[in-house]
């Protein structure tokens, strides 16, 4: 797909590998490589599992943008919540294999998938945009008001509370804690049995089922166009 994210084809299963720096920052690049991979995917009518590097996710938005100006971090922020929607709303089944840390835009990515299976180790998950100085933009408060408990809401988006894999677990990042080394082969499993879905039925269910919420996030996404990220 690109330098930064890799495209592989196994058995109806695409594997998309994030792969882009020290702590896989998320970029204009990345994104675009993520939407031609998940074009890919689509066209190839397989069920998708995102993945990132030994140790990490993602560690979040590429500061170096964000830092540029506000037209620039506005800009940033616009297409990984285009993202983030698309992937909600993708018709095959989107499975996050998050191999360690998922900070912020990484947390978002969890957040934006069918199911998520993590690793157990000393590994952080959460929202950090209130501890570093930046308010909450709305598509990330939608996204988590709708994935997160209503305590992991208010204690992730308002505190910038991190947690460990199996807190997140309970709080609704993730829906499962592996041994690292068993990441891949459990992500490739629930895949091949996902793949025994009526996919027909699993897209027309998932748009039915988050209509509102899809609808939710299209008007924060406008709001966040209009607003100043602080």
């Amino acid at each position: 797909m690109s330098e930064v994210v890799g495209y592989q084809l196994q058995d109806g299963v695409a594997v998309i590998n994030l792969d882009n720096g020290k702590v896989n920052a998320v970029s204009h690049e990345v994104i675009d490589g993520l939407n031609k991979a998940l074009d890919q995917a689509e066209a190839d009518k397989a069920v998708v599992v995102l993945t990132g590097k030994p140790g990490i996710l993602s560690g979040g938005y590429d500061l170096k943008v964000m830092q540029t100006s506000m037209d620039a971090a506005i800009g940033l922020v616009t297409a990984g919540s285009t993202l983030a929607r698309r992937m909600l709303a993708h018709p095959f089944p989107i499975i996050v294999a998050c191999p360690g840390h998922a900070v912020a835009k990484g947390a978002f990515l969890l957040l934006s998938a069918d199911y998520r299976i993590g690793v157990a180790g000393a590994f952080q998950i959460g929202l950090n945009e209130v501890a570093i100085g930046m308010t909450m933009h709305h598509v990330g408060i939608e996204l988590a008001r709708g994935r997160l408990t209503t305590p992991a809401f208010h204690r992730s988006v308002i505190n910038a509370e991190m947690f460990g894999p199996e807190a997140a677990v309970n709080a609704g990042f993730l829906d499962q804690v592996v041994a690292p080394e068993a990441l891949m082969d459990t992500a490739m499993a629930t895949a091949k049995a996902m793949k025994k879905l009526n996919m027909r039925a699993h897209k027309q269910t998932k748009l039915k089922s988050r209509a509102e919420f899809l609808a939710t996030l299209d008007k924060s996404i406008a709001l966040d166009q209009d607003s100043k990220l602080q």
